[in-house]
């Protein structure tokens, strides 16, 4: 037993740290305490958390993996021991370990066992053994050749893929840390600790751990853990007592493995921030990524569920199979250890160990020809998802529309109304208005050029105001914390027609404090001072409606509902400005709550934000696909309205209905309005009347849609506007609840939680591969959308291809075999190595080269192995393959010797000509082509092997060489009228088969729709407002277009 020691921490696993708790931090650890820390227990009323640690024995995880016991932390304030209370050393260091993620690199000793112990292999290792009894030499040599390769290579990629995991993930750099002593001291980044007080250098690093800043400004590339080519500016976090959250304090917090480009404005007179350590290791944001990597969550998909069940059934088949052999076998006196063989030798005929391996021969092309197009996956099994999406989900700006957008103009307002519109800013005169356009951003400047967000630059770039980093010369604004200094534009500078300000009437101001935009809050501020300090104001800008409930209400115009309704309609980007004088003594403390509340309002800032010129295009395809298009957007509702009818997402003549919800009071249910937006009438309604409409709503109506009409809504809403970043989560949480395949396209940060939450995320990325989504697109617009889509259909068709040719060829060389055993004889070595290595490897390697269709499909593939539909197909062709075998064998059975022994012979050798024509006759049978996959004939590789492998077969059947026959123990038929009779047969065989399965393919596929409608009735039924489907899911109403929750995703 261990001792167990009571220790006070500051964890980072605890829950309830306030933003107070680490700005008490900010002096720093010392030396002693950062390795050895002297702990003292106060009275143990005031603790709220005790952690219960072995003391100088585990690390953090190793004792909470021995005790079972969640780690807590408190910090305690300055309490006088008790008498009966002990002290205890510890080190921070035992407790948290190492600031490092060490991804584990494997020795190929252990990589070999583990390998080797796969059920794969030892499956090949029981097969090899068992062949070797029976005197297959050749063939077991060639397995195990082949076996070693794949282990060998397989070893070689998983290790290399583990280093390279290991090197993106550790990062080793020296930190400069502050001690209580406030001296800096240079570490090694493994030595952090939470609670060590980390300092940012101007020129930025790469951050080796999560910290909260609490000094300063830093402008941060995050696109390595989001795929946002941004840079974000990151504020420090505001004091309070406030639970700390790095996802709610996003702003604040400096993520590891992401770049610092600059940091400024630790102190008066220096450069550079100060942070926080908070989290280390494992537990950093880049920690849980590496992790998710490392341990990713398993895909649900019906496809790779049911093909585990399918090889179990083949194993019973296997099962059956034996024992029929047994059977036969034994009424020919045949010697046990045979019998047992050959019994044993139906079950590694039956269940071909290749069979996962080919399945992922499509997914792999797939994957190659993603890559060549600029679209990056990090989870290949996705790509077959990408076949069964069923609604697309897209953000708006970004995405569907330019990043960047041009300033229309500025009406600047008050309580009297709203002046006319001005379309340049510069010719705004000096005042509050023009001062708000100019200084209320998060815009950094590095190296002379600005860094930020589009509309922000090109705010300020209407202005013709200048950046600078420091006070203009020879001026001062006081003794307070520079951030940045914007300064007017000179008079000779001004463009043509445009006249300057007089000297003396626009001056520079200086941005001292700064409160982040955020996507929760819809809003952000600055303080700025003007020359000495004087003059100090708030300006403030975000969502109008956000804005205008923030200022005194005689300040907002009376037409403001109607100009911003006209505006929006019209689909322009509005943003509202305001602001309030503030006290110049508090400018260095004053808080965000206090900086936003009792403002003037000032103004609109009209900006045109053009859809991308490939928006129109892709969604008109992905509705004549009829996939259901959704747009998912923080910005305002009517906005969205006509980007949505611009790029197509929703027809003119189609009635839009905006859903507003009223949350539950204390008496009172909570109720959804649809107000028609052909008209100003409102109407309350218990349900949806109109069958053709595009449902429209916001936010906060988003959030009570559980408790009402929530079903009908999430059917057919198009537009999804205010939506904060894990309200889009949710949406598409719910969305595959109701059985769609949900795809997401994004470009942000603020997209992250729904790309990772979606059954196919699409990131919109410089970045070769980002961590934020399973897949990453170079091209800057959603034309990767079809692209993906139509790859995951081939490649899914292409896996359905494969899987029925595995099977098949299991159950042609099952039957084969069956049948000589009857007869008393069997296949020979060469024979099956013939068949297995250049007639089927050959085959299926090259069967899925054929690339994907042009167009997309209205009908998607089926994703179930087990549907009636796959066993029939397989039934019907397993007994014609049977019955065509039998009825090579008409000449007289040979009965004299069993098993090998008796080889060459006319019954092995017909069966050898029949069978082998029946492998490359099911590869054509089963190769998909239209409408998802390209023409057989495309794939030209494919094409040319089965013509060589038809001219082989031919020869060996027609004009076999002497050579030939010796190495097959082939029987030398004289008769070529019989030969021609195999050949006619097998022709025969193609015929039927093709043609089987092209018919009984469509007569299912028209079943199938069949049944949908009636279960698609069945099921809406019960919501009487919704009319019954009677015609095709593509030519009913869009909004049930393969988009009912009976259809499965």
């Amino acid at each position: 037993m261990h001792d167990v020691t009571v220790v006070s921490v500051f964890s980072v696993l605890s829950e309830d740290w306030t933003c107070v708790d680490l700005y008490r931090q900010q002096g720093g650890l010392s030396r002693q305490v950062q390795s050895a820390r002297l702990v003292s227990l106060p009275n143990i009323k005031a603790c709220t958390h005790i952690m219960y640690m072995y003391a100088n024995v585990y690390t953090y995880a190793q004792a909470r993996a021995r005790t079972g016991i969640c780690l807590h932390t408190t910090i305690f304030n300055s309490v006088p021991l008790p008498l009966n209370l002990q002290c205890s050393l510890f080190s921070r260091r035992k407790v948290y370990g190492q600031n490092l993620i060490d991804v584990p690199v494997k020795s190929y000793a252990r990589l070999l066992l583990e390998e080797v112990l796969n059920p794969f292999y030892i499956f090949q290792v029981f097969s090899i053994i068992l062949w070797m009894s029976d005197r297959y030499y050749y063939y077991a040599a060639c397995i195990l050749f082949i076996s070693l390769i794949s282990i060998s290579i397989s070893l070689y990629e998983i290790r290399k893929q583990s280093t390279t995991l290991r090197n993106m993930a550790r990062l080793v750099v020296t930190v400069t840390v502050q001690r209580d002593t406030g001296e800096e001291e240079n570490v090694s980044s493994e030595e952090l600790v939470p609670g060590d007080c980390l300092l940012i250098p101007p020129e930025g690093l790469m951050l080796p751990c999560d910290a909260a800043l609490l000094v300063g400004e830093c402008m941060v590339n995050e696109s390595m853990l989001t795929g946002e080519s941004i840079p974000v500016m990151k504020t420090p976090l505001p004091v309070g007592e406030d639970t700390y959250s790095p996802d709610f304090h996003r702003r604040h917090t400096l993520f590891c493995g992401t770049q610092v480009i600059q940091a400024k404005g630790r102190r008066q007179g220096s450069r550079g921030g100060l942070a926080v350590v908070t989290r280390t290791g494992f537990f950093t944001a880049k920690g849980s990524l590496i992790n998710s990597i490392l341990y990713p969550q398993p895909i649900s998909f019906r496809f790779y569920q049911d093909a585990l069940k399918f090889l179990l059934i083949l194993g019973i088949l296997a099962l059956a199979g034996t024992i029929y052999s047994i059977v036969v076998l034994s009424m020919s006196k045949t010697t046990w250890v045979e019998l047992l063989v050959r019994a044993l030798d139906i079950v590694t005929i039956v269940v071909p160990p290749a069979l996962p391996a080919a399945m992922t021969t499509g997914t792999i092309y797939a994957q190659s020809r993603l890559k060549k197009s600029g679209v990056f996956c990090i989870s290949p099994p996705r790509i077959n998802v990408c076949g069964k999406v069923s609604v697309f989900c897209f953000d708006k700006t970004g995405t569907l529309t330019e990043e960047g957008l041009d300033v229309w103009g500025i009406m600047e307002g008050s309580g009297s109304g709203f002046a006319e519109l001005v379309p340049d800013p510069r010719l705004l005169p000096p005042g509050p208005l023009l001062s708000a356009l100019a200084s209320c951003h998060s815009v950094a400047l590095l190296e002379g050029q600005l860094l930020g967000d589009p509309l922000e630059l090109k705010m300020i770039e209407s202005t013709g105001w200048v950046r600078v980093s420091s006070g203009c010369p020879g001026n001062s604004f006081g003794n307070v914390r520079v951030l940045a200094v914007m300064r007017p534009p000179a008079s000779e500078l001004q463009p043509a027609g445009i006249v300057g300000n007089p000297p003396g009437e626009c001056e520079p101001v200086a941005i001292v404090q700064r409160f982040p935009f955020s996507s929760s809050l819809q809003r952000m501020s600055v303080v700025t001072v003007g020359l000495g300090g004087s003059n100090a104001l708030v300006f403030l800008k975000g969502a109008p409606e956000m804005v205008a409930s923030l200022c005194v209400k005689d300040s907002v115009p009376a037409q403001f509902s109607d100009t911003l309704r006209h505006f929006a309609s019209e689909g322009f980007r509005v943003l509202a400005l305001a602001y309030k004088p503030l006290n110049e003594s508090c400018v260095k403390t004053i808080e965000r709550g206090t900086v936003e509340s009792s403002l003037r309002f000032l103004g609109l800032l009209v900006m045109k934000n053009q859809v991308k010129p490939e928006s129109a295009g892709v969604i008109g395809t992905l509705k004549q696909a009829h996939l259901r298009t959704v747009m998912v957007t923080g910005d305002n509702i009517l906005t969205a309205v006509n980007v949505a009818r611009t790029c197509g997402m929703m027809q003119s003549e189609e009635r839009v209905i905006y859903v507003h919800a009223t949350p539950p009071g204390n008496h009172s249910q909570p109720t959804l309005r649809f107000h028609l937006g052909e008209s100003s009438r409102a109407a309350e309604q218990d349900g949806l009347t109109q069958v053709n409409f595009s449902g429209f709503l916001g936010s906060s109506d988003f959030s009570v849609l559980a408790a009402l009409l929530w079903l009908q809504v999430l059917m057919r809403g198009t537009v999804y506007a205010r939506m904060a970043p894990e309200q889009k989560t949710q949406l598409v949480k719910e969305l595959q609840k109701l059985n769609y395949r949900v795809g997401m396209c994004g470009d942000g940060a603020n997209d992250c939680g729904a790309l990772r939450a979606a059954d196919v995320g699409v990131s919109l990325s410089e970045a070769e591969a980002s961590v934020a989504s399973p897949f990453t697109s170079k091209t800057n617009n959603i034309s990767c959308v079809p692209l993906l889509i139509r790859e995951g259909r081939c490649a899914l068709v292409t896996s359905f291809s494969l899987f029925k040719y595995m099977a098949l060829y299991s159950l042609i060389q099952f039957c084969s075999v069956l049948i000589l055993y009857t007869v008393s004889t069997n296949l020979s070595d060469l024979q099956f190595l013939f068949f297995d290595l250049v007639l089927v490897t050959s085959l299926a390697i090259v069967m899925g080269r054929g690339g994907p269709s042009s167009e997309l499909h209205p009908q998607r593939p089926p994703a179930s192995l087990l549907s009636l539909q796959v066993f029939a197909s397989l039934l019907l062709h397993c007994l014609l393959l049977v019955l065509i075998q039998v009825f090579a064998l008409y000449i007289p059975l040979n009965t004299t010797v069993s098993g090998a022994g008796n080889l060459p012979n006319l019954e092995d050798t017909s069966i050898f000509a029949v069978s082998g024509f029946q492998y490359i006759i099911m590869a054509v049978v089963v190769t998909k082509g239209y409408p998802y996959r390209k023409p057989l004939y495309t794939n030209v590789l494919f094409v040319v092997v089965l013509l060589a492998l038809f001219g082989v077969m031919s020869w060996l059947v027609l004009y076999p060489g002497l050579i030939m026959k010796q190495l097959l123990q082939l029987h030398d038929i004289e008769d070529m009228d019989y030969k021609l009779l195999l050949v006619a047969l097998a022709a025969l065989n193609f015929f039927i088969c093709y043609l089987l399965e092209v018919e009984y393919h469509e007569h299912c596929s028209t079943l199938g729709c069949t049944i949908q409608y009636e279960e698609c009735n069945l099921q809406i039924s019960m919501y009487s407002s919704i009319a019954a489907i009677t015609e095709p899911l593509w030519v009913q109403s869009r909004l049930y277009s393969l988009s009912h929750p009976m259809l499965p995703g």
